[in-house]
Parts: C-alpha cells; sequence; structure tokens
C-alpha cells in the first residue's frame, strides 16, 4: 500500500489551503506487512490449535475416570449379588435348624447301597 500523507485542520474539516492561525495536523496511513498478517494468522492458527488439543486431552481424561467409576460400580454390584445369595443360605440354614419339623426328623444313616 501506498502511504498517503494528508493535512487535515483540526477547526475546519477543509485539507484545501494552510491558514494562519489554523492548527494543521499530518496523519500518515499505517498497516501491516504481508509477512507480519502471515505471522500473526500463523500465530492465532496455532493458539487455536493448542486449545483444541487441551480440550481433548480433558474430554479423554474424563472418559478414562468415568470407565473407572464404571468398573467400580460393576464389581460392587457382583459383590452385591454375591452377599445376598449368601444371606439368603445362611438364613435358610438357621430357619430350618428353628422348625419344629426339622427339630422332630430323625438324624438320616446310611444303611446301605443299591446294587444290580
Amino acid at each position: 500500500m501506498i502511504s498517503e500523507t494528508t493535512y487535515i485542520s483540526r477547526r475546519a474539516g477543509t485539507t484545501t489551503s494552510f491558514v494562519r492561525n489554523r492548527n494543521t495536523v499530518r496523519h500518515t496511513r499505517r498497516s501491516l506487512g504481508s509477512i507480519s498478517q502471515i505471522v500473526i494468522v500463523g500465530m492465532l492458527t496455532l493458539v487455536f490449535g493448542l486449545i483444541y488439543v487441551a480440550e481433548g486431552t480433558k474430554a479423554t481424561s474424563f472418559d478414562y475416570e468415568l470407565s473407572s467409576v464404571d468398573s467400580e460400580i460393576t464389581e460392587m454390584t457382583a459383590k452385591k449379588d454375591d452377599l445376598a445369595v449368601e444371606k439368603a443360605r445362611l438364613t435358610s440354614v438357621a430357619t430350618a435348624k428353628s422348625s419344629t419339623v426339622a427339630a422332630n426328623m430323625e438324624n438320616a444313616t446310611v444303611t446301605g447301597y443299591a446294587t444290580e
């Protein structure tokens, strides 16, 4: 781009001439060069890429934590089921010992085996 120099009067909006007792200001256009623009775009791309990778890593770590919690839940559920079966077995043995029918039964003895 070509840098243009323009003179603008502060009091009036005209750029035609210099008049006594009128303040003038020189404005120059400034712009970035093409290399600076490429560097800025590259840096922005790099920053956004790093943010994207960081967020993806967070999601993966949350997934690993979630899967470990799910495996703990599965293990605890299996233990609970095993304990429920053990409780039912012990309860049935205790109920059988304290029943009146079981108290009136005779002890079993082996009298012999059937042979053909």
